[in-house]
């Protein structure tokens, strides 16, 4: 007879019979139904396209994970299965867990470190010098991110007069990296720059992957252009930034590298400037100290008398000064006017107005020249049809000449000797011909 069992003795006999033979067990499945307790403990299921299983991640656990599941990640959890007797169900209960292809991900990063390492591409001598002052700045990355964003806010800081050129890319997904080595590639056909930041923001190893693809590290490394490397955080490392000629923490350091060297040369003109104010305000509070002691000197009774050359050079050296300082601040608004321009000239609608000029100039010179041809050809046609007339035989029979044809062979008779006495003869005149007969031959 079959023993009567209650539900807590059939539950208990299913735990012990279920959890020892899945004490240690990794699945893989898509996370859903995630929600997140005060307490810090994450419940969710794991499906796949059959089934799905709950599981448990308990807070002593989660602090261990890189990065906290949501919902409709793939990801691998290890752990062991649990019967939880009061709704009598069963979870499993997780102590770590990855997400899918994030391995897979690292050993492809560093098989493809390690080949490109081998290749030379991360070598020293192949790193190019960055230009000390870029006329032009191409940027590669999302045109709707924070990153150019933060690149603008540095440029405008740290030097106003720059000019920048966006190449906008997608940097996250399948068709990232093609477009991202794309963009590299036009700007070195074009030579539209000096220099090139090529970057996006911080994320996971998935988002960061497209500066992983070997076809991007193969663009910079071919690059003639310099390149600053400016993917993600300080902390985030992708294949770009070894074979970049320099890598920068951030896109906004990346900025900062790319006007060093203007960005020192004006605090170095600002430092200079301020040191010549304060020489000049010492300079001439020393000089007013020592008229006024002069004035005060008890043995000058007039002390105009004694001063007025010193205070004339006083005024003479600060005429000069001044002279000087507008002189300086002339040539650098020059210099500056200068590079404008220079940087106008190298804009491409400015090169194609220059281009349509010359081709305005091409399409006249080619149209009168051909009008001089055609003239010439015409006036040359003009003496052929001339020439030709008058050598015409149509022409010399309507002077009043005629030409004997032989009625036997219908050949010209060119002499007076080839013909007979009796012989029947053609005369071809211009209008028409007329047969006759021989009567009397005279020779010359």
């Amino acid at each position: 007879m079959t023993k009567t069992l209650t539900v807590t003795e059939l539950t208990l006999a299913i735990k012990r019979e279920l959890e020892p033979r899945f004490a240690q067990l990794q699945v893989q499945g898509e996370v859903t139904n995630l929600r997140q307790q005060a307490s810090g403990h994450l419940y969710f299921s794991l499906k796949d396209r059959d089934a799905q299983i709950s599981a448990v991640l308990f807070r002593g656990n989660a602090q261990r994970v890189a990065r906290l599941p949501k919902a409709g990640d793939q990801v691998i959890v290890r752990g062991e299965l649990s019967l939880y007797a009061p709704r009598g169900s069963y979870q499993i209960i997780v102590r770590e867990l990855e997400h899918a292809g994030v391995g897979e991900l690292l050993l492809k990063f560093h098989q493809l470190k390690e080949e490109l390492k081998r290749r030379g591409w991360f070598a020293p001598e192949h790193k190019k010098l960055l230009p000390k002052y870029p006329k032009t700045i191409g940027v590669v990355t999302s045109p709707t991110g924070s990153v150019i964003q933060d690149i603008l806010h540095v440029l405008k800081r740290r030097f106003p007069h720059f000019h920048l050129i966006l190449n906008p890319v997608r940097v996250q997904g399948a068709e990232a990296a093609k477009e991202i080595a794309a963009a590299i590639k036009e700007f070195n056909a074009h030579h539209l720059v000096d220099l090139m930041i090529v970057g996006r923001g911080g994320g996971s190893l998935e988002d960061l992957w497209p500066f992983n693809e070997e076809v991007v590290a193969e663009a910079i490394f071919h690059s003639k252009i310099p390149v600053i490397s400016a993917v993600g955080h300080e902390t985030d490392t992708t294949l770009a930034d070894f074979v970049a000629d320099v890598r920068a923490p951030t896109p906004s350091a990346a900025a900062e590298i790319s006007v060093r060297e203007y960005s020192a040369q004006i605090d170095f003109l600002k430092g200079a400037a301020a040191q010549l104010d304060q020489f000049l305000k010492r300079h001439i509070a020393h000089k007013k100290e020592l008229v006024a002691g002069a004035k005060r000197h008890p043995l000058l009774a007039s002390p105009y008398g004694v001063l007025k050359e010193h205070i004339q050079r006083v005024d003479d050296f600060s005429t000069r000064i001044d002279q000087a300082i507008r002189y300086r601040v002339g040539q650098e608004k020059l210099r500056l006017t200068a590079a404008s321009r220079a940087i106008e000239g190298k804009k491409p609608t400015a090169q194609l107005i220059h281009l349509k000029e010359k081709l305005g100039r091409f399409q006249e010179g080619v149209g009168v020249a051909m009008a001089h041809l055609l003239r010439r050809k015409k006036e040359r046609l003009a003496q052929l049809i001339g020439h030709l007339d008058a050598v015409n035989p149509e022409t010399v029979l309507k002077k009043g000449y005629c030409i004997p044809f032989a009625e036997k062979t219908n050949s010209v008779m060119l002499s007076s000797n080839a013909i007979e006495k009796g012989e029947r003869i053609s005369l071809r005149f211009h209008d028409g011909s007329i047969k006759t007969r021989v009567e009397e031959i005279n020779g010359v």
